[in-house]
């Protein structure tokens, strides 16, 4: 696989997991309700994405640590809106 190509799959990936967690945030924020919301699936997955952070850091991967950053922040952001509107 050539390396452009790689990194056109590694950027949609990226921006893919990053948009995933939109629309259950938008949800949540219009409904002001977010008791679907598994508190363990998100605790698990925020997480997840800190340890991915640091495992880019480990290796001064900029690609991983830009990507689960914003992914961190969009996970977080269910999260914090699962404490506020239980």
């Amino acid at each position: 696989m050539s390396i452009h190509l790689a990194t056109i799959l590694g950027t949609v990936a990226a921006l893919c997991s990053i948009a995933s967690f939109a629309p259950q945030a938008v949800k949540i924020w219009r409904e002001r309700d977010a008791s679907s919301v598994s508190l363990k699936t998100y605790s698990l997955t925020v997480t997840a994405f800190a340890f991915w952070i640091a495992y880019g850091l480990s290796i001064r991967a900029w690609p991983i640590i830009a990507a689960n950053t914003c992914a961190l922040i969009m996970a977080g952001v269910v999260l914090i809106m699962k404490w506020r509107f239980r």
